[in-house]
């Protein structure tokens, strides 16, 4: 456990052109720290928009993967009944 222990200010003055650009300090890095707020906040905003669009898209993609595969077996079942029309139809030549 630590202590932290605070010694007194001095009682030197502070002048008021030094305790403007303090309070100018001050208020820039309050501002600084908003925007960057803003800013993160509208990055998982856009992150997220981004991460339903890629899972729309994976289930598209295996959605098309499985209509490619049913049409290439419909395909090679066609081309077998083909083949086996054309046989019949050199048996009979």
């Amino acid at each position: 456990m630590s202590t932290l222990t605070f010694s007194p200010i001095p009682d030197a003055p502070i002048s008021t052109d030094e305790f403007r650009a303090l309070e100018e300090k001050v208020m820039l890095a309050v501002q600084t720290i908003r925007s960057e707020r803003d800013a993160r906040l509208v990055a998982e905003a856009e992150a997220n928009g981004l991460r339903a669009q890629l899972q729309a898209h994976m289930s598209r993609t295996m959605a098309n993967d499985l209509e490619l595969s049913r049409l290439r077996e419909e395909r090679d079942g066609i081309r077998q009944r083909v083949e086996k029309m054309l046989r019949q139809l050199d048996e009979l030549n």
